[in-house]
């Protein structure tokens, strides 16, 4: 099972994070594929997800936060699903010695994403 994070715009208008998984075995509608690196130590002020999107971090791990105080940390080999495209967004910040390497795959819109929440304990 592959670590997956869904960050998503709140009926309260933050961003919030859920924790769960991609569904294995299912092709999932593409429309592109963009590759990025950030230095080291870089950090990225307040935005949204420009457009739904899929995130798969290659190197570096990262520290994401919201508006409402949560956090959330990616490692390599995880994945994001960012669709948190409005309101107060969510910032992030390398906290290791690597440089974060990552591919956006964007979905075609209404695109099932397979992405299952672990379930509430």
């Amino acid at each position: 099972m592959i670590t997956a994070y869904h960050l998503y715009t709140g009926s309260d208008g933050n961003s919030h994070v859920r924790k769960g998984s991609i569904a294995e075995g299912f092709l999932i509608d593409a429309v592109s594929i963009e590759f990025k690196e950030s230095s080291p130590h870089f950090s990225y002020d307040w935005h949204n997800a420009p457009i739904p999107q899929y995130i798969l971090s290659l190197s570096g791990i990262l520290e994401f936060t919201m508006a409402t105080g949560e956090t959330f940390t990616v490692h390599p080999g995880e994945v994001l699903l960012a669709v948190d495209i409005t309101g107060t967004g969510h910032k992030w910040r390398l906290v290791d010695d690597a440089p974060w390497k990552r591919a956006y795959i964007i979905f075609k819109p209404g695109a099932d994403t397979r992405f299952v929440p672990v379930a509430a304990q």
